[in-house]
């Protein structure tokens, strides 16, 4: 199946979502904002549909939009601190109003749910040039900032008083997270979007190893949820981004039993 250049471009694309995704996904989930992923993967479903609407790039209209609403939920946030979860249940409900409003106008004639589920033949070339763009920008931005990164999401005091620009770095990677999502679109499709991001990092936790051992596991787990899902995809004729996301549950699920058969072989049984 890998001599067809639509699935070669699919490939390409799986293997930097299964990098990208946990690299973002362990800070997100560790500072306990995976619905702030949620809102966000949703979110992008206004940017691909601007996209159409002007003939861009999906991709690129998606990392744009999403980064917009990525800062305004952190700036809001900021502001009003009580009302955390309200913000993103409006910017969610704003973004997504505004996609159906585009979609059902009749203004946009793709097909949409290629977006929603992902696709392993709608990955164009131009796709593949925008997702390595991002990719590289992101992974670039996440080692350049990877000591701020870690203060904030251990001790966001600790990092104040060290000298770090709380606000700032957490703008920057609202931004991250806009293009992580901007880059899973094709292949796991918007509505999953959320699962590749924490499921991964979920799984590498229930090891219990240090941080970057942690990561490298997360790594490992998303490349196998995200290669298996998609060659599954190409198997039986389905959409990746479901399989991928009932992979990554399967697989939590196989280490948490693991990890509590191992528990009680050993005489201290575990609390998950």
């Amino acid at each position: 199946m890998f001599e067809y250049g639509f699935m070669q471009n699919a490939v390409i694309v799986a293997i930097l979502i299964s990098l990208v995704c946990p690299l973002i996904g362990i800070f997100l989930v560790l500072r306990r904002y995976s619905m702030i992923g949620d809102a966000l993967s949703h979110a992008s479903l206004a940017g691909v549909a601007v996209g159409l609407l002007v003939h861009a790039n999906p991709i690129l209209s998606a990392f744009a939009v999403t980064s917009f609403f990525g800062v305004l939920i952190e700036v809001l946030r900021n502001k009003f601190k009580r009302y955390a979860e309200l913000i993103l249940v409006i910017v969610l409900s704003f973004s997504v109003g505004i996609a159906i409003t585009i979609i059902s106008s009749g203004a946009v004639r793709a097909n949409v749910e290629s977006f929603l589920f992902g696709s392993i033949l709608t990955v164009t070339d131009d796709d593949v040039l925008s997702v390595i763009l991002l990719s590289a920008v992101t992974i670039g931005t996440v080692v350049l900032l990877f000591p701020q990164l870690l203060m904030l999401t251990f001790d966001e005091d600790a990092a104040r008083i060290a000298g770090v620009k709380n606000r700032t770095v957490n703008y920057i990677f609202s931004v991250l997270v806009a293009a992580t999502i901007s880059v899973a679109i094709r292949i796991v499709g918007i509505l999953v979007i959320s699962s590749l991001i924490a499921l991964p990092v979920a799984t590498a936790l229930q090891l219990h190893k240090g941080f970057r051992r942690t990561v490298v596991y997360a790594v490992v787990f998303s490349f196998f949820d995200v290669l298996a899902g998609l060659c599954l995809s190409y198997e039986i004729g389905t959409a990746p981004g479901g399989l991928i996301a009932v992979l990554s549950v399967i697989v939590l699920l196989g280490v948490i039993i693991y990890r509590q058969v191992c528990q009680i072989m050993d005489g201290r049984p575990e609390e998950v």
